[in-house]
């Protein structure tokens, strides 16, 4: 994969970017343990791999920043981060408290350099807003102000919002801070949520980010496999779309996680998607599923069993 501008940031990122939640072991969320060894391991397959070069993690991923502790790991084994690899992190809530003030937002990032051991970020997410109202983020001394002072300070390069509710996203968008965009299971062949918030930020120039192309996991470990969607209990008519769409990709031979996946590779107003990997192997795994032939005729049959607009995570009409 070639590098690609991410908005208007200078930033050149691949079209694949390697996401660590599931590195943070977090078996109540993904179902499964990941030990240090596996983690830093799945690190650095995907720092040692030429098709990549974006790396996505938080603050919050895991206890005490397991996921950014074990990436700092792998960073330090090979020196530090290697040049051309573009790293973001996000600024989380108080894991205790609560608290998500701006000098909440300031000790965040403040732990993530620690843990990563570099001594700067080249993207900061303001990370799951929805936590706290609009006003409280946007207030003088909240999060949204720090971001921008750190901004200015230079030790963040970039600013980005990271959450779900795209309308929420928008509105952070307008106040003109924020660089990118990054929101999570609502673009995917079975959510369409968020496609006029990415084509409307990527024409003014806003980096776009779409993460959890699989919902989660069912759509590639397979309807079959995996009873939740977007990390919840499933609805049934959503279980019965992704149940036919993966015997529409069985009818062609091609694996359900591969149209999944470039679904969202295709759109041409999203920069780079953002895939959880567990273990080494999936990081390979992954970068074949970008080249799966995919016929013409499976990408129509995916597209007459989108669910209708009511069952996606955002309505049209929220």
């Amino acid at each position: 994969m070639t590098a690609r501008p991410l908005g208007g940031t200078g930033l050149a990122v691949t079209a694949l970017c390697v996401g660590t939640s599931p590195l943070a072991n977090m078996p109540h969320l993904y179902g499964y343990e990941v030990s240090e060894e596996r983690a830093v391991a799945t690190v650095g397959a995907a720092l040692d791999s030429p098709a990549v070069n974006f790396i996505d993690t938080s603050n919050g991923y895991g206890v005490d920043g397991t996921a950014e502790r074990r990436i700092g790991i792998a960073l330090r084994d090979r020196g530090g981060l290697p040049t051309g690899t573009v790293l973001a992190t996000k600024v989380d809530p108080d894991p205790r408290t609560g608290e998500f003030s701006g000098r909440r937002a300031r000790t965040s990032l403040e732990e993530s350099l620690q843990r990563l051991g570099v001594d700067h970020i080249q993207l900061l997410h303001l990370h799951d807003p929805e936590r706290i109202s609009f006003d409280e983020a946007t207030a003088p001394g909240g999060p949204v102000e720090a971001l921008a002072d750190l901004k200015r300070q230079g030790v963040v390069a970039h600013l980005g919002v990271a959450g779900g509710p795209v309308a929420l996203m928008q509105q952070y968008l307008d106040t003109g801070v924020f660089e990118v965009v990054l929101t999570h299971n609502r673009y995917t062949l079975l959510d369409r949520s968020a496609e006029e918030l990415f084509r409307v930020a990527h024409e003014r120039g806003i980096g776009v980010l779409n993460a959890a192309p699989y919902g989660g996991g069912m759509l590639a470990r397979g309807p079959a496999t995996q009873g939740k969607y977007a990390y919840r209990e499933r609805n049934d008519a959503i279980a019965a779309a992704a149940i036919a769409m993966a015997a529409a990709a069985d009818r062609f031979g091609v694996p359900l996680a591969a149209a999944a996946l470039q679904f969202s590779l295709r759109a041409p107003f999203i920069d780079s998607t953002v895939v959880g990997v567990s273990s080494p192997e999936r990081v390979q795994q992954t970068l074949d599923l970008t080249g799966t032939p995919i016929p013409d005729e499976l990408w129509a049959d995916l597209e007459a069993l989108v669910p209708g607009p009511d069952l996606w995570l955002d309505p049209p009409s929220r």
